[in-house]
């Protein structure tokens, strides 16, 4: 039975993956990319300056709207601050799939799948940065202030197709109990089992018990939380990635030619390597891409739609950011790491790959520590930011009624499955999730995108007209083709 329901897995992944939905991804990214004259390039300045720049000048991006009153009333209604907001969605985005996710996409796809992997993040930062935008402008305030945004709101309030709403939520209820509640602790076991022979039930319960301490205390303590745990985490991890780089820089030159050669061409097995078809190495650069920066899955805007902040499109520039961050910095270390060693050839897959690869550069106890200690948090913190996805989502299918006892669901998966050592299935089930999620709201995107260019200009050309503080209260959206 179980190896039938794993086959039909295996058939809807290269389903949903297939030819079709990958040109579908790319289009969607080329098209808003000509549609803005190539924003995400001409205007990079811009985007550092109002997200990273952000940070330094407001002291973490506390007061971007200005003032302890304003910041005291976010609080009260539960809001996150921009930069809480932004570390929200990268604790659901620095997680397992910018560690064990990039080395899966090695040792399946070879060394090519990271051209494309970066290939698809160059244009995809203006997805997100379109997905975010449209999250802030069409959220929903409820009377008690608490905010809640995202693809299905945006698909209701800007296209009134509600059955496209319902179907992205339900992607989102089964994305998250796969992919961030049971991937997330499955990861973190297997990697102190490896490294210290820890029982992975012991992990992924502790592991559980914090995140349901966390996500109780709602928006404003998962906030706080992402704050301070994001950046620290991130930084642990590109130092011992930027260490990795000065004591193999000679290996720089043959990583990137091979990560090149391979984009275009079969790579033959060696070793423990089962070598990769040229197919194959584009569809897990592209879907590990989007798992690792979820540009495009409609998650991320979920978290930056509770924030205050004085424009949808000013929000939607830290969706570019992340991209950035994700991708080009924490993938590429990842990826740099696995190849530089030459660890690839030995077989290994996930997390016991990454773990090998620093362990051939820094002593094993040393290696095993570092790894050991950035996947505990990235996973972590993704398990608990994801939660506010899987509340929104759940919300929206069930009802207030029904979340109240769907919502512990969530914490149930990772206890349940955390023994299972076959990671390359589990993977299966995640890049499903993944497609359920990304088509529907690529597909509202695309049609909302007269409304993602009305906010950009109105933004950019400093007119203002569409800034939170009127859209909010009177509910005034931009009116586009198929909207109501």
């Amino acid at each position: 039975m179980i190896e039938h329901i794993l086959n039909f897995a295996a058939w809807v992944d290269e389903l949903l993956w297939g030819p079709g939905t990958m040109v579908f991804i790319a289009s969607v990214s080329v098209y808003l990319t000509i549609r803005t004259k190539a924003f995400q390039v001409r205007k990079l300045g811009l985007i550092l300056k109002s997200t990273f720049g952000s940070i330094v000048k407001t002291d973490g991006g506390a007061g971007e709207r200005g003032g302890e009153g304003v910041r005291d009333e976010a609080k009260r209604k539960g809001r996150m601050t921009p930069f809480q907001a932004a570390s929200t969605a990268l604790a659901s985005t620095v997680g397992m799939g910018s560690i064990a996710g990039v080395a899966t996409a090695l040792s399946i796809g070879g060394p090519g799948a990271i051209f494309w992997m970066w290939l698809l993040a160059l244009f995809a930062t203006i997805t997100k940065t379109a997905e975010i935008t449209l999250a802030v402008h069409y959220r929903d305030i409820d009377e008690t202030g608490r905010i809640r945004g995202g693809p299905m709101y945006y698909i209701d309030r800007g296209l009134g197709w509600r059955f496209l709403a319902v179907l992205f939520s339900g992607g989102v209820v089964i994305n998250a109990l796969c992919s961030a509640s049971l991937l997330q602790a499955h990861t973190v076991g297997r990697a102190f089992l490896a490294s210290y022979n820890i029982n992975p039930y012991f992990v992924a319960g502790s592991m559980t018990i914090v995140t349901a301490i966390v996500v109780i205390g709602g928006v404003r303590r998962i906030g706080r939380f992402s704050e301070r745990l994001v950046p620290f985490m991130s930084f642990v991890y590109i130092v011992g990635g930027l260490t990795l780089f000065l004591v193999n820089y000679g290996a720089i030159p043959d990583v990137f030619g091979l990560i090149f050669k391979h984009a275009f061409a079969p790579i033959p097995a060696a070793g423990g390597f089962a070598g990769s078809v040229v197919m194959v190495t584009i569809r897990e650069g592209m879907a590990r891409g989007m798992f690792s920066n979820e540009a495009g899955m409609g998650t991320a805007p979920m978290a930056h739609a509770t924030a205050d902040t004085k424009h949808p499109f000013q929000q939607g520039m830290w969706g570019a950011f992340e991209v950035f961050v994700v991708t080009f910095i924490i993938c590429t270390i990842t990826s740099f790491a696995i190849l530089s060693t030459g660890v690839l050839s030995t077989g290994e897959s996930g997390i016991e790959l990454v773990i090998s690869a620093f362990s051939a550069v820094f002593p094993e106890n040393v290696a095993s520590g570092l790894i050991s200690f950035c996947i505990l948090t990235f996973c972590l913190s993704t398990q608990i930011g994801f939660f506010i996805y899987f509340e929104t989502a759940a919300l929206n299918v069930f009802g207030k009624q029904g979340l109240r006892y769907v919502r512990w669901l969530y914490f149930i998966p990772p206890v349940v499955f955390a023994g299972v050592a076959d990671v390359e299935t589990i993977w299966v089930f995640a890049n499903i999730a993944v497609g359920v999620c990304a088509i529907p709201n690529l597909v509202a995107v695309v049609a909302l995108s007269g409304a993602f260019v009305a906010l950009l200009k109105d933004y950019v050309g400093g007119r203002k007209a569409y800034a939170t503080d009127v859209v909010d209260t009177s509910s005034t959206y931009v009116r586009v083709a198929g909207s109501r």
